[in-house]
C-alpha cells in the first residue's frame, strides 16, 4: 500500500485496500495531482506539467533550482524533437528562443547547468534522419540501443527513459514538500538488503540466492546522499556497530 500511494497509483492502491480489508492512511484523491503531473511528463507536454506543479506548490521550482533545471531542459529537447518531426520551419526557431529566455540564465549558477544546456543545443546539429528512426523506434517499441546508435553520447537526451527520471524526481520534490518520505519503505528495504548481501560476500560468507526481481533499481554500492537525504551505505563494512545501526535505519520502519 505504501508503494502504490508514494509512486502515484491511486486506483491500484484503492482496489488493494478494498480485497485487503484495510483503511489507506492517505487521502487518495490528493495522489491524482501528482499522477497528472506524471502523465504530463512522460507524454512530453512539460509546459503542462510545470504549470500543475505551480498550482500545487508555488514556490517548489524557485526553490530547486535543480529540478526545474531539469524540467525546462527537457522541456527544450521535446521542442528540439518536435522541430524535426513536424513540416513547421519555425520550430527550430522558438526552440532557440525558449533556450535563450529559459534556460541561459541557468548556466552561470553551475558549471553542470552550462554543460548540460549545451549537450541539449547540439541536438540541433542531429541529422533529421536520425529524428525520424527514433520516432520509430519509440512507436514500435524497439530497445534503447537503436536510440543510441543514431544519437551516440546525446542517446540519454531523447531516450524515453529521461522522461521517466524527471518524473521521478519531481513526485520525490512534491512528497518532501508535503512532508512525506520521498520513497517507499520498500526501496529502502531492497538496498539494505542489497548492501547486507554485498557486505556479506566481501567477508566470504556464503549466502543463498534470493532474486528480488528488481533489476535495474538503484544498486547498494551507489551513494543515495544529496536531494533524497538518505545516509550513504558503506561498502568496507569497517565498524560492525555502525553497520548494525544502518540496517537498523533502514528496517525499523513504520509500516
Amino acid at each position: 500500500m505504501d508503494y502504490l500511494i508514494t509512486e502515484g497509483y491511486p486506483s491500484a492502491a484503492e482496489k488493494f485496500a478494498a480485497e485487503a480489508n484495510i483503511q489507506p492512511k492517505a487521502d487518495l484523491g490528493c495522489i491524482n495531482e501528482r499522477v497528472q503531473i506524471r502523465d504530463s511528463i512522460h507524454r512530453g507536454d512539460l509546459q503542462a506539467a510545470i504549470e500543475l506543479i505551480n498550482e500545487l506548490n508555488p514556490e517548489l521550482l524557485d526553490t530547486d533550482k535543480k529540478l526545474h533545471f531539469s524540467l525546462l531542459r527537457l522541456q527544450l529537447v521535446e521542442l528540439i524533437r518536435q522541430s524535426f518531426t513536424s513540416a513547421d520551419p519555425t520550430l527550430v526557431a522558438k526552440a532557440i528562443e525558449f533556450a535563450q529566455n529559459n534556460l541561459a540564465r541557468y548556466a552561470p549558477l553551475d558549471a553542470q547547468f552550462k554543460v548540460d544546456l549545451e549537450r541539449a543545443m547540439a541536438l540541433l546539429i542531429v541529422p533529421r534522419e536520425s529524428w525520424t528512426q527514433a520516432a520509430v523506434a519509440g512507436s514500435s517499441g524497439q530497445p534503447s540501443s537503436s536510440i543510441q546508435s543514431e544519437f551516440g553520447a546525446l542517446a540519454e537526451l531523447v531516450d524515453p527513459s529521461l522522461r521517466r527520471k524527471v518524473a521521478k524526481d519531481v513526485n520525490e520534490a512534491i512528497l518532501q514538500s508535503q512532508d512525506q518520505r520521498r520513497e517507499a519503505n520498500i526501496r529502502y528495504l531492497v538496498r539494505a538488503r542489497a548492501w547486507a548481501e554485498q557486505l556479506a560476500r566481501e567477508k566470504k560468507i556464503d549466502l543463498p540466492e534470493l532474486p528480488l526481481g528488481l533489476d535495474g533499481d538503484e544498486s547498494a554500492c551507489q551513494s543515495h546522499n544529496g536531494h533524497n537525504g538518505d545516509t550513504e551505505m558503506t561498502e568496507n563494512g569497517s565498524d560492525a556497530t555502525g553497520a548494525e545501526a544502518e540496517i537498523a535505519r533502514y528496517t525499523n520502519m513504520p509500516t
